[in-house]
């Protein structure tokens, strides 16, 4: 079973989004959540919606939903949804 941790400041975050892409962003992860294995994050990382972290001192990945970016991590064979910041593309990597 995995786990979805959403920090404080993401609270913030959702205000500064309309509820229609909170909803989505939520439903999604639920989803990745639920559906996520070796194969299904092989299977997303091939259409582009998984990206490896360049130049980080952990190895952390973003998934792609919409315009918006959600970072997590894997431990061991854990999966650690890290919902630290929610932002459009342009405003992720800042």
């Amino acid at each position: 079973m995995y786990k979805i941790d959403f920090k404080p400041n993401v609270k913030k975050d959702f205000k500064n989004i309309n509820k229609s892409d909170v909803a989505f962003i939520r439903s999604s992860l639920y989803d990745f959540v639920e559906n996520f294995n070796a194969d299904y994050e092989i299977a997303l990382m091939n259409t582009g919606k998984i990206k490896k972290l360049q130049g980080q001192k952990e190895i952390l990945y973003h998934l792609k939903l919409r315009s918006y970016r959600v970072i997590y991590k894997k431990e061991d064979d854990r999966l650690v949804i890290l919902v630290v910041h929610v932002t459009t593309r342009e405003g992720a990597y800042k």
